[in-house]
C-alpha cells in the first residue's frame, strides 16, 4: 500500500515500515561512526521501542555490541492498516542488530503487568543469565496497577493556579494564548502512579529476587527539568511530581543494589521532539526557538547523539558528573545560561508571524514526523509498501 501521513492533533494516525527502518539505520551508523564504547554486555531496556529507550538500545547494540532485551507496548501492522513506528522501529532494529551477529530478542506487552515482568525475567533466564544495566524509558499515560487492578490516568496541569502563556500548533505554525487550569483532586496522585517511580523500582525487584542483576549492575531512569518558562506546568506541575518522585526512587534502589556494588542513577536528558512532549502545550514553541539556537551554536542533539553522550562520557566514561541532587546531567547544553537567556528573550516577541524566523519550527515539524517514519531523507513515499511486517523474535 501507499502510506501517507494522517494527523489528529499531537498524534500522527499512521506510520511508515520504511521510514522508520531508515531512522533506525541512520541511528545505527551515527552510533558506530563514534567507535566502540566500553559499556555493559547485557542489557534490559523497558520502554525500547521510540525515543531515549530506542537509542539507549541501538547505543548498547552498536555501540558495545551488547546483547539486549526490549520491552514495549506496540500495535502490529494488521493488511491494509499500518502498525505503530514503534513496532517498525523494533523490527528494523532486530533485523540489523541479528545480520552484525548480536543477540536481540523483544517482548510486546503492558510493561506495567506482572505478565510481563515474568516473561522477561524467565527470557534473561533462558538466554543471558544476568544483565548489568537496566533502562528504564516508560512513557505512557496510563497504568493498571498491576496488584490491584485499579487504572491511573496521569495529567499534564500545573498544580495551585491556572497557568497561561504562549503555544504554537506546529501544523499551522500559530501562536496562541493557552490557559490550563490547575490539577485537581486525585491528579497529582494518579500522575505520581503512573509516571513516578514505583514501577522502575518493581521492575528491579523482580529482577533483584531473581538474581538476574550482575555484580556492578547498574539501572538508569529518564527524566527531564527544563527552563523556567515551563516551569508551571512542567517541573512544577503534576508531571514534576512525578519526576520527583522517580528521582527519589533512584535512591532507593541504590541503597538496594549496594549488595551486588550495583547503582541507580536518574539521567536529565535535553528537550526533544517525541511523542509525549509533543503533547505538553508550550513545549513546541520553547523547542523551535531552543532548536534554532542549539543549531546556530552547532550544539543540537536528537535521542540518539544525547544517548551515545550519556554512555560514552558519563556512565561508562569515568565522570558521571553528578549534580546537587545526585543526577547525571546531559541536559548541560540546552541549559547554558545564554541559550536560556536567549530563548527568553526571543519568548517574548514570538508570533505567528515571524516564528519561521526567529525559530525553527520546520526543524520541528520535520523531526515530529520523522517520528512515524515520514520526511525521512531517501525514502521514496510514493513506492508500495508491505505495511506488514514481523519481528523475528515474537512468534
Amino acid at each position: 500500500m501507499i502510506i501517507e501521513p494522517r494527523t489528529r492533533g499531537f498524534i500522527c494516525l499512521t506510520s511508515h515500515p520504511t521510514g522508520c527502518e531508515q531512522n533506525v539505520i541512520n541511528q545505527i551508523e551515527y552510533i558506530k561512526s563514534k567507535g566502540k564504547i566500553d559499556g555493559a554486555k547485557k542489557v534490559l531496556v523497558i520502554g525500547a521501542s521510540t525515543g531515549f529507550g530506542l537509542a539507549s538500545r541501538i547505543t548498547s547494540a552498536f555501540g558495545s555490541d551488547a546483547a539486549t532485551i526490549g520491552v514495549f507496548f506496540d500495535k502490529p501492522a494488521t493488511e491494509g492498516r499500518p502498525g505503530s513506528p514503534g513496532y517498525y522501529n523494533t523490527a528494523a532494529f532486530e533485523k540489523h542488530a541479528h545480520k552484525a551477529g548480536l543477540y536481540a530478542k523483544s517482548i510486546n506487552g503492558d510493561a506495567f503487568s506482572n505478565e510481563i515482568k515474568e516473561e522477561v525475567v524467565n527470557l534473561i533466564k533462558e538466554d543471558l543469565g544476568q544483565v548489568d544495566l537496566v533502562i528504564y524509558s516508560l512513557a505512557s499515560p496510563v497504568r493498571k496497577h498491576p496488584n490491584t487492578g485499579k487504572r491511573f490516568k496521569s495529567v499534564l496541569k500545573p498544580i495551585g493556579e491556572v497557568f497561561t502563556n504562549k503555544t504554537v500548533d506546529f501544523h499551522t505554525g500559530i501562536v496562541s494564548e493557552i490557559s490550563i487550569n490547575p490539577a485537581e483532586g486525585e491528579d497529582v496522585e494518579n500522575t505520581v502512579t503512573v509516571m513516578g517511580g514505583e514501577d522502575w523500582k518493581m521492575w528491579m525487584d523482580a529482577l533483584s529476587k531473581e538474581n538476574l542483576l550482575a555484580e556492578g549492575a547498574t539501572t538508569v531512569a529518564y527524566s527531564y527539568i527544563g527552563p523556567e518558562v515551563t516551569k508551571p506546568v512542567y517541573r512544577n506541575g503534576t508531571i514534576g511530581a512525578a519526576k520527583d518522585h522517580l528521582e527519589a526512587t533512584a535512591f532507593t534502589i541504590a541503597e538496594d543494589l549496594k549488595a551486588i556494588n550495583g547503582n541507580a542513577y536518574v539521567s536529565v536528558n535535553k528537550a526533544l521532539v517525541t511523542q509525549a512532549s509533543s503533547a505538553i502545550p508550550v513545549i513546541p514553541l520553547y523547542i523551535s526557538l531552543l532548536f534554532k539556537i542549539m543549531k546556530e551554536n552547532g550544539t543540537h542533539e536528537g535521542c540518539i547523539e544525547q544517548i551515545q553522550r550519556l554512555y560514552s562520557e558519563r556512565l561508562f566514561g569515568g565522570d558521571l558528573a553528578l549534580d546537587e541532587k545526585g543526577r547525571i546531567r546531559i541536559d548541560d547544553l540546552e541549559m547554558k545560561e545564554e541559550v536560556q537567556a536567549k530563548i527568553a528573550e526571543l519568548w517574548k516577541d514570538a508570533t505567528s508571524e515571524n516564528l519561521a524566523e526567529i525559530g525553527d519550527l520546520k526543524g520541528y515539524s520535520d523531526e515530529f514526523f520523522n517520528l512515524f517514519g515520514f520526511k525521512v531523507d531517501g525514502v521514496d513515499y510514493d513506492a508500495d509498501v508491505n505495511e506488514v511486517v514481523e519481528i523475528p523474535s515474537i512468534k
